[in-house]
């Protein structure tokens, strides 16, 4: 009975803080142009999550500009057909018309940003990409995004 008290004690006390991490996704960028992460899950119980981008390089904004993009796999090629540096830096060069889901601020070498999305606007089992919309970065810098 001890061994069963002493592991729901354990159990209980880091199974939540487990569960409220899975809300919160912390990536980083480079000047290399790499993502730290391949793959960003996020869980199912979250009512909204943040994503905290941090660029770990020394370049600036408007040269090695780095943001997190997320879309429908379906819509990332032609998201990605669409950027361009009309839509201007503010915009993370993105068309307002674009079907982005989700979207940190563009930030230089040194700089953290962050972004806290609904999740409701995901569905369990939906194929998804997160990328970086700078002109040319989302070729090395995506991998896939869900909700678990």
């Amino acid at each position: 009975m001890r061994i069963l008290t002493i592991f729901l004690t354990v159990f209980f006390s880091y199974v939540p803080q487990s569960w409220a991490a899975s809300c919160a996704v912390e990536i980083s960028g480079s000047d290399s142009m790499m993502f730290d992460a391949k793959e960003i899950n996020v869980g199912s119980e979250c009512t909204d999550f943040t994503i905290t981008l941090t660029h770990t390089g020394g370049l600036p904004v408007n040269i090695m500009g780095h943001n997190v993009v997320i879309v429908k796999e379906a819509d990332f090629k032609s998201v990605v057909g669409a950027i361009n540096m009309s839509h201007g830096a503010g915009e993370g060069y993105l068309s307002p018309e674009s079907p982005v889901l989700a979207k940190t601020a563009l930030i230089g070498g040194g700089e953290t940003t962050s972004v806290t999305v609904d999740a409701g606007v995901f569905e369990k089992g939906e194929s998804y990409t997160f990328f970086c919309s700078f002109p040319g970065h989302y070729t090395m810098m995506k991998g896939s995004f869900s909700v678990n």
